[in-house]
């Protein structure tokens, strides 16, 4: 902890019947203290993991200044107990995540409502004027669903590329309420502009929930919008060294379940213990091993 930047970020891996709990350093990336549970934490563990976390600090004089976590529930409260004051960033990349899979649930609901209107026509090619006009009909709408689903992506990404506003604007035409859709998302990521400040971006959101509410089917499908983790999510905008995701966290548990695909066996605790501690000689072998790797790369040049 001799380069602790003060920011942390803190999150739980389920691996079988053990959780582990982490908290890495969300700047340099160096996973900091750790503990394997054989239960689902509770909020007795959390409280319990961060005062641990907190009388290492006080021994070595660190001061807190941020912590990043998920939207889970087992946080904010030890953390206000155990850290009054110190900010707490919920992470953006989960709230997004959130809203994105609403929004794309809302488009799933128009593709269904819109293939029950399907007609049903008989079999065989239509032979009467009123059957012809059925099958067009049917064959419109159609590639109407097909089109929404092969370019559902349109509506959740960041920023449209000319093309590709001009083929949303081409499969949504007739449809205002589906071009509100793709509106509310791009106020939603405007939310998290680092240019404006968390008041600022409270007001924004502010504006957005009550333009939601105005729309009755919208409001009733995107519920995340009025959760309190997005007010969390926008602490952020007020410390511009404080990381707005989890990503420090989040990859050292992606390199453990790389870590337990490569060997099968019986996982047990001690176990789990024992690779994450070997995760953590690596972290601190890492400049070491830069320093060598540079080096051995400077002799085969010199040598060529």
């Amino acid at each position: 902890m001799a380069d602790f930047s003060g920011y942390i970020a803190a999150d739980e891996l389920y691996d079988g019947p053990f959780c582990v709990l982490s908290i890495v350093d969300n700047r340099t990336f160096k996973r900091l203290l750790y503990e394997v549970l054989d239960h689902n934490p509770t909020h007795e563990d959390i409280t319990r993991f961060f005062r641990r976390f907190g009388k290492e600090l006080n021994q070595r004089g660190l001061e807190l200044l941020g912590v990043t976590t998920d939207g889970s529930p087992l946080y904010p409260e030890p953390l206000a107990e155990i850290f009054p004051g110190v900010p707490h960033q919920v992470c953006q990349f989960h709230v997004l995540k959130e809203i994105t899979k609403e929004i794309l649930k809302a488009l799933t609901q128009v593709r269904r409502e819109r293939k029950k209107k399907l007609p049903k026509l008989q079999r065989g090619r239509p032979s009467s004027a009123s059957a012809r006009k059925a099958a067009r009909q049917k064959k419109k709408l159609q590639d109407q669903i097909t089109d929404l689903f092969d370019h559902r992506h349109l509506f959740v990404k960041h920023s449209l590329t000319p093309k590709e506003k001009e083929i949303f604007l081409r499969i949504t035409r007739g449809s205002p309420h589906l071009r509100q859709l793709r509106s509310i998302m791009d106020q939603v990521y405007q939310l998290f502009d680092r240019r404006c400040r968390t008041e600022t971006a409270l007001a924004k959101l502010a504006q957005l929930r009550h333009r939601v509410r105005r729309f009755k089917t919208l409001g009733q499908s995107l519920t995340k919008l009025f959760t309190p983790n997005i007010e969390k999510a926008l602490t952020f905008l007020d410390d511009s060294l404080l990381p707005s995701t989890s990503n420090a966290v989040e990859r050292g548990y992606r390199r453990h379940r790389k870590m337990q695909k490569t060997i099968y066996r019986v996982r047990t605790q001690e176990h789990i213990r024992q690779r994450i501690a070997m995760d953590m000689q690596r972290d601190q072998q890492s400049q070491g091993r830069l320093q060598t790797i540079t080096m051995l790369h400077k002799e085969r040049r010199e040598a060529i």
